[in-house]
């Protein structure tokens, strides 16, 4: 079982979708992967090489930020933009879309689930 960046990587996956389990690794980063370390992208995980795995494993630790430090680096932008204030701060505190999509209708994602907003019963 290959073992990248503290996360196991499916062994019956192709490399090339198996890499996308790493935090940071989408599917064009995983072929430019593949590419730069001429790595068969269609071979299957369990089939790689204890030399390839470490190949792997050296060239996404030194060339590419992935898992926890990626995710300490957004979550720092992200507050970041709270402290200061900005509109995509506050946009992030309220759980609100931050790139000006519509919210009348949509968003949501962000917004949950409805909240229904029943009408009282008159008094007599």
């Amino acid at each position: 079982m290959a073992r990248i960046a503290g996360v196991n990587l499916p062994t019956q996956k192709r490399l090339e979708i198996g890499l996308t389990y790493i935090y940071g690794i989408g599917q064009s980063t995983a072929q430019k992967i593949c590419k730069a370390l001429e790595l068969d992208p269609s071979e299957k995980v369990r089939d790689l090489t204890d030399e390839e795995v470490t190949k792997l494993r050296t060239y996404i630790d030194s060339d590419l930020e992935v898992e926890g430090d990626l995710r300490r680096n957004r979550a720092g932008a992200i507050k970041r933009l709270t402290e200061i204030g900005s509109y995509r701060g506050v946009r992030h505190r309220r759980g609100l879309p931050v790139r000006g999509q519509r919210t009348k209708t949509n968003a949501r994602t962000r917004k949950g689930p409805t909240k229904a907003v029943g009408r009282s019963k008159r008094s007599k």
